[in-house]
């Protein structure tokens, strides 16, 4: 089943996020090479595709896991966790209708 991972950055969080960011891509990457990932990108925080000092608010990751408590467990994981980028995340069941 696909799952929504919805994430919420720390304000001020954007050095931290580019420090992770490998990680944190090759993991998705990963996923993507196994045909498990639906799509995956950040929220920037200004109507921008490059915001700049602005930054980021969040990211959201839809992927194919068996169950809610593996997405969960995987969200957890996340790199931009550990190094503190996220304040809350959120993982929910995910219809796919379209395309």
């Amino acid at each position: 089943m696909w799952y929504a991972v919805f994430s919420e950055d720390h304000e001020g969080s954007l050095d931290d996020r580019r420090a992770a960011r490998t990680s944190h891509v090759a993991r998705l990457k990963s996923l993507c090479d196994e045909g498990r990932l639906l799509i995956a990108g950040p929220h920037p925080a200004v109507d921008s595709p490059e915001p700049g000092p602005a930054g980021f608010t969040g990211s959201l990751v839809v992927v194919e896991f068996d169950s809610l408590e593996d997405a969960k467990a995987w969200a957890d994981d996340d790199p931009y966790n550990a190094a503190g980028v996220y304040r809350k995340v959120t993982v929910k069941p995910f219809n796919r209708v379209l395309p």
